[in-house]
C-alpha cells in the first residue's frame, strides 16, 4: 500500500504542469512549443536515467534507491514553483523526471516479488490504479490552486509531502528477488550486457513497441487535453482542469480494475489473454480519440474524450505484467528500465512538443491534436500482432534456463 500511495504522489506531481499551462503561458509569455518542451524536459530526465536505475535495481538495496528518487522528485517539484525563466524551469522538470525514474523503474519488480504469478497481475493493477487517481488530483487540485493563488503555488504545495514521505520507505520490508517464483533463479549478473539480451525476447519487443506508440498518444493527450477544452470548446480554465481530472479518476479507476480483472480471467483460459486486452483496447481507443478531437459539439466531444480515456486505461495492469513476465526474473528491473527508456524516447519525449509546434504552425490546437489518435493505430497493430503470436504460448526465449542467457 505504501508503494501504491507513493505512485499516486508520483503522478500527482507529474501532471501538475498540464493543469497550469494557461496561467504559466500568460505570466511567462511562452509559446506552445516551449510549453511542450517543458514536458519533454521531464521525460528527458526520466528516460535517460531509467537504465541506470534498472541496472542498480537488480543489484542494490531497492528501498534506498526508491527513497532517494522520491526525495529528488519532490525537491524538483518544489523548486519548479520558484523558477524565473524557461531554462531554470526546464532544469527542475528534468530533476523531477530523474527522481521519478528511480521509483518507476524499481517498484514494479519489488511488487512482483511480493505476489505469486496467480496474484501478480491483480497486485500490479492495484499499484497502477494510482495513475488515474494521482493524475486526476494533479489536474483538479493544480488548476484550482492556480486559479486562486497562481501557478507557482500549485508546485509549492505539492513538493513538501514527498520529501517527508521518502523517510517512511526506510521502514518497509524489501523482499528477496524472485521470492515468489516456483523455481529459484540464481543466474549470475551480466552487467550492462543484460540490456542487449532483451532484444532476444520477441514478446517483450512487441509489448514495448505497442506501449511506445500508446505513450506517444498519452503524453500529448495528458498535457494538452485541458488546454484543448479551454481553447476549442471555451470552457473556463479551472472548469476544464476539474472536468478532465474528474473524468480521469472515474475512467481510470473503472478501466484499470476492469482491465486487470478481465485480463486475469482471460489469461487463465488463453496464453494470449493479457495481449488480447491490450490489442482490443487500443483498437477501440482509436475512433473514440478521433471523435474527441473532431466533434464540434462540446458535450459530444467531452463524452468521446471520456470513452477514449477509458479504453486507454484498460491495459494498464496487463501491459506492465507482460513487461515483467516476458523476461527472466533476474532481469525484471532491467526490463522495466529498458521499457521506460523506449516508451519515452520513442513516445512522449516528443509528442507534447510536436503538438505544440504544430499548434504554433497551424494556429490551431485542434488540427495539431489529430496526430495523437494516429499514434494509437500503431499501438493497436503491435499489440494485436502480440496476441496472435501468443495464442500458442509465450516465446521460447522466455522460458529457457537463465544460465543460458549469460553463458
Amino acid at each position: 500500500m505504501a508503494l501504491t500511495g507513493l505512485n499516486l504522489l508520483d503522478y500527482f506531481d507529474r501532471q501538475l504542469l498540464g493543469s497550469v499551462l494557461t496561467p504559466l503561458k500568460t505570466e511567462m509569455g511562452f509559446s506552445d512549443e516551449q510549453l511542450g518542451t517543458l514536458q519533454s524536459a521531464f521525460m528527458l530526465g526520466y528516460f535517460l536515467t531509467a537504465p541506470i536505475f534498472g541496472y542498480l535495481g537488480d543489484r542494490c538495496p531497492r528501498r534506498w534507491l526508491v527513497a532517494a528518487g522520491v526525495f529528488v522528485w519532490s525537491i524538483g517539484t518544489l523548486f519548479s514553483g520558484h523558477a524565473g525563466a524557461l531554462g531554470s524551469l526546464i532544469f527542475f522538470r528534468v530533476l523531477v523526471g530523474l527522481g521519478e525514474a528511480s521509483f518507476g523503474t524499481i517498484s514494479p519488480g519489488w511488487i512482483a516479488d511480493l505476489f505469486s504469478p496467480k496474484k501478480r497481475n491483480t497486485a500490479i493493477s492495484i499499484f497502477y490504479l494510482a495513475i488515474p487517481v494521482g493524475s486526476a488530483l494533479g489536474y483538479a487540485a493544480g488548476s484550482t490552486i492556480a486559479a486562486h493563488y497562481g501557478w507557482r503555488a500549485a508546485f509549492l504545495w505539492a513538493g513538501y509531502p514527498g520529501a517527508v514521505i521518502a523517510l517512511l520507505l526506510f521502514f518497509l520490508r524489501e523482499p528477496a528477488r524472485g521470492a515468489t517464483e516456483v523455481v529459484a533463479h540464481s543466474a549470475p549478473k551480466a552487467g550492462w550486457r543484460s540490456y542487449f539480451t532483451l532484444f532476444g525476447f520477441r514478446d517483450y519487443r512487441l509489448v514495448v513497441a505497442g506501449y511506445a506508440a500508446q505513450t506517444f498518444a498519452l503524453g500529448g493527450f495528458a498535457l494538452w487535453a485541458p488546454t484543448f477544452l479551454y481553447r476549442v470548446h471555451h470552457m473556463e480554465f479551472a472548469a476544464a482542469g476539474q472536468f478532465f481530472g474528474a473524468s480521469l479518476v472515474v475512467t481510470g479507476l473503472l478501466a484499470t480494475l476492469i482491465g486487470g480483472a478481465a485480463s486475469t480471467a482471460w489469461q487463465k483460459r488463453s496464453p494470449a489473454g493479457y495481449a488480447w486486452v491490450l490489442g482490443l483496447s487500443a483498437t477501440a481507443a482509436v475512433p473514440a480519440a478521433f471523435a474527441a478531437f473532431l466533434l464540434p459539439d462540446a458535450a459530444m466531444a467531452r463524452a468521446a474524450l471520456v470513452a477514449a480515456m477509458f479504453f486507454l486505461f484498460l491495459p494498464t495492469g496487463p501491459v506492465n505484467t507482460l513487461i515483467l513476465e516476458t523476461v527472466p526474473v533476474a532481469q525484471r528491473a532491467t526490463a522495466m528500465a529498458a521499457s521506460i527508456f523506449a516508451i519515452h524516447f520513442f513516445g512522449d519525449l516528443w509528442s507534447a512538443r510536436i503538438v505544440g509546434k504544430l499548434s504554433d504552425y497551424f494556429g490551431d490546437l485542434q488540427k495539431a491534436a489529430l496526430l495523437l489518435p494516429v499514434a494509437l493505430i500503431g499501438a493497436a497493430i503491435f499489440w494485436l500482432w502480440l496476441a496472435l503470436v501468443q495464442r500458442r504460448g509465450p516465446a521460447p526465449a522466455v522460458v529457457v534456463n537463465e544460465h543460458h542467457l549469460y553463458s
